[in-house]
């Protein structure tokens, strides 16, 4: 049920309970286990487009990368409050497969829908943006504004940060390796394999660190991950950031962390109608004028003509809308993207955003044991 009144009825597997959240779309036709696992979709109901999910099951979570991560997961629980499908496969049939998705969900508590018609929910959330709605089970619960669940529960308004970051610093890696801070907002799995692949150590850190605490542990960079929700209510990373970007450590920010580092920054962010989730955004390099393909999963974004009061260029932008997809500092070393470099799932095009990382860290005089792509 959507908070416009808009019913639709369906058949539910997974765990028996209803919820509520923010209805939203993903036009991705593979990597359910990777979606559903991304932090950034904590609070939503997502909808999948494609019309066939579950035919390939669920791989075990023991299996793990040379780093010891899961190797087809984002986190370690299922983030998204429900999920919406047209077809629930009743064969799972894959090597790795050693559950369907309908056991999954129910082993995560986590409650879903399927014989809906998500073309037409789809087209809805388009022409009328995206909005908070309910999954439920019970016709007696059939009354949007008088749910207890609903009333407290506005997704524009939640903090996700203490659902989704780390409680306390954890390390990745070899000690030897040079080491860079990971802000962790709702970090993916993938942020942390890639920084470990280009010879970095990594220490994971609470969203709410300050610069002083961060810099306790000397890292030779930042890394601000992706994550849920409005940028604005991570008050006390978006001061951080401000410290970060006085000081000029090297720094990337993706996703959400794009977001608060263009606020810290002085630009402006804004929630978009639908966002944009998937994992076929084409994108410019203003730089090379060269377009990549991207996977990517936010509902908000920077304000273009905000960069214009701030020290940082546009990088990269949307060639369907025309969003803010990347931005760079004029004097600093310090860059931002908005989609998801890692991808996971999704295509490998911009992998070469964390080598450029790695660049500004040695081109800032931080060359242990790196090398320069």
């Amino acid at each position: 049920m959507l908070e416009d009144g808009t019913l639709f009825n369906g058949v539910g597997f997974g765990f028996p309970k209803s919820v509520s959240g923010e209805i939203v779309f993903n036009t991705g036709m593979v990597g359910y286990t990777e979606t559903l696992t991304d932090p950034s979709y904590r609070g939503q109901i997502l909808c999948f487009t494609y019309p066939s999910i579950g035919n390939y099951g669920v791989p075990s979570d023991t299996n793990l990368d040379e780093f010891g991560l899961p190797k087809h997961f984002e986190s370690d629980n299922v983030q998204t409050s429900g999920v919406i499908i047209n077809d629930l496969s009743n064969v799972a049939s894959h090597w790795n497969c050693v559950k369907t998705l309908d056991e999954w969900l129910y082993q995560q508590k986590v409650p879903g829908i399927y014989g809906i018609d998500t073309r037409e929910l789809t087209k809805k959330i388009r022409i009328g943006g995206v909005m908070n709605g309910q999954l439920i089970i019970n016709n007696n619960e059939l009354s949007f504004d008088k749910s207890k669940d609903q009333q407290q529960f506005d997704y524009n308004f939640h903090n996700f940060m203490n659902d989704v970051s780390i409680l306390k610093p954890k390390f990745y890696g070899k000690k030897s390796d040079p080491l860079v801070a990971l802000i962790d907002t709702g970090t993916k799995f993938s942020i942390i394999r890639n920084l470990l692949s280009l010879g970095f150590s990594v220490i994971r850190i609470p969203w709410n660190f300050t610069l002083q605490q961060i810099m306790y542990f000397e890292p030779c960079g930042i890394v601000i991950s992706n994550g849920p929700g409005d940028p604005l209510i991570c008050k006390d990373t978006i001061n951080t950031a401000s410290k970060i970007i006085e000081t000029s450590i090297p720094t990337l920010g993706i996703c959400l962390g794009h977001q608060i580092l263009a606020l810290a920054g002085g630009a402006k962010t804004q929630k978009l109608k639908f966002g944009h989730r998937g994992q076929n955004k084409t994108c410019i390099d203003l730089e090379s004028n060269l377009s990549v393909i991207t996977s990517q999963n936010h509902g908000y974004g920077v304000e273009l003509e905000s960069l214009k009061n701030t020290e940082f260029d546009l990088w990269f932008q949307n060639i369907d809308d025309k969003t803010v997809e990347g931005i760079k500092h004029k004097k600093k070393p310090i860059l931002a993207v908005q989609f998801h470099p890692e991808a996971s799932p999704g295509p490998f095009d911009c992998l070469f955003i964390f080598k450029k990382f790695k660049d500004l860290i040695i081109n800032n005089g931080n060359k242990n044991n790196l090398k320069k792509e």
